[in-house]
């Protein structure tokens, strides 16, 4: 199996303020082509119950290359204890916006 040309990575937030430096951060960096911001509810155990909250979900388009350098920067400047960083493989899509998030996510 062939490596992902891309990945997303998932990372929530608590708030627009953060979201939006955690955003800008990765870009200035050149570790993400891109960055999405969604509002969502968030139910989940913490501490031994479960527990809501509205928070905002970062969606960044970036390669596997870089994903360690971007999950070390968002864990410098992220909020949370333990915040959620979760790398999605992209197997496949339109081949102009994959090699777009490569020229993009490595400058």
């Amino acid at each position: 199996m062939s490596e992902p040309k891309a990945c997303v990575v998932m990372v929530t937030a608590p708030n627009r303020e953060e979201a939006e430096r955690l955003a800008r951060a990765a870009l200035e960096a050149r570790l993400a082509a891109c960055v999405q911001l969604q509002p969502i509810a968030s139910f989940y155990w913490w501490e031994g119950k479960i527990t809501s909250d509205s928070e905002l979900l970062l969606l960044f388009k970036t390669v596997p290359a870089r994903f360690a350098a971007l999950r070390d920067l968002i864990l410098q400047h992220h909020s949370y204890d333990t915040p959620e960083i979760i790398s999605l493989p992209v197997e496949d899509g339109a081949e102009r916006y994959l090699a777009w998030i490569g020229q993009q996510a490595t400058g």
